[in-house]
């Protein structure tokens, strides 16, 4: 129960890393706060996440101030304090720079980037007061190596990343670590749609395995672990740390 009596806010909640994520939390004994814009997904994550007391799951789009801070308050509300969020909303774009559009780009950057700007901006305030808590990013291996075909997302995750180190910076002295997971390729919905997608699934299909040195896809239950661990006051001492969980694509 290494999360117990911690309220921790996970975003992107209702499938893949952060329902994975929210699930793992509340088997470790937190009180789950689980934010998506897909109402019913979010409805049966819940469904799943433990004792309804334990749990409030609150429709919210991360690029909008005004949803984001109704989560913050309708969490306080609920529970009185936080003591974790996990930025994980987010998505792809399957396009290059030409490819893509100026209204594709702005949306994805507006949950990708804006969104962790908005969560954490939210919530800031509320740990300070409480003398402390942790956020943690979800980043990705394209924070730190280019992907064809990809431009917008691998941006988009550059960006998480320098912002969680700026973050790490301004608030570790306020007693707030801000960490960051850089997962590889997952089987998550969007990897599924991506293989559904291709001209040849099965090859799509190996090719995104011989990306990890271990020939696999990870899974969400892997990433939350990870998120786990840097949530917990076992990563105590990790601050500004981006964690690589990639099977070793990074490192060929």
């Amino acid at each position: 129960m290494r999360l117990a009596g911690k309220v921790a806010i996970v975003t992107g909640a209702a499938r893949g890393i952060g329902r994975a994520t929210a699930l793992r939390f509340s088997a470790e004994g937190a009180r789950v706060v689980l934010a998506d814009r897909d109402r019913d997904a979010l409805a049966a994550t819940a469904a799943a996440a433990g004792p309804a007391d334990a749990v409030l799951a609150r429709p919210c789009d991360v690029a909008r101030a005004v949803e984001v801070e109704a989560l913050v308050a309708a969490t306080l509300d609920r529970f009185g304090r936080i003591d974790i969020l996990v930025n994980n909303a987010g998505y792809g774009l399957r396009a290059t720079v030409e490819q893509t559009s100026e209204a594709e780009w702005d949306a994805l950057m507006a949950t990708n980037v804006k969104g962790v700007f908005l969560c954490s901006r939210a919530v800031l305030p509320v740990m300070r007061r409480q003398g402390g808590g942790t956020i943690v990013n979800v980043a990705s291996t394209t924070s730190f190596i280019g992907i064809p075909e990809r431009a917008a997302y691998v941006a988009s995750k550059g960006a998480v990343a320098a912002l969680t180190r700026a973050m790490a910076v301004d608030h570790a002295k306020e007693g707030i670590r801000v960490v960051a997971v850089a997962p590889g390729t997952v089987a998550t919905d969007y990897y599924d749609r991506v293989v559904a997608g291709s001209r040849d699934p099965e090859g799509m299909r190996r090719m995104l395995a011989a990306r990890q040195l271990i020939g696999r896809a990870g899974t969400p239950e892997e990433i939350a672990n990870a998120i786990l661990f840097l949530a917990s006051d076992e990563a105590s001492f990790c601050v500004g740390t981006i964690l690589l969980v990639d099977g070793g694509m990074v490192v060929q």
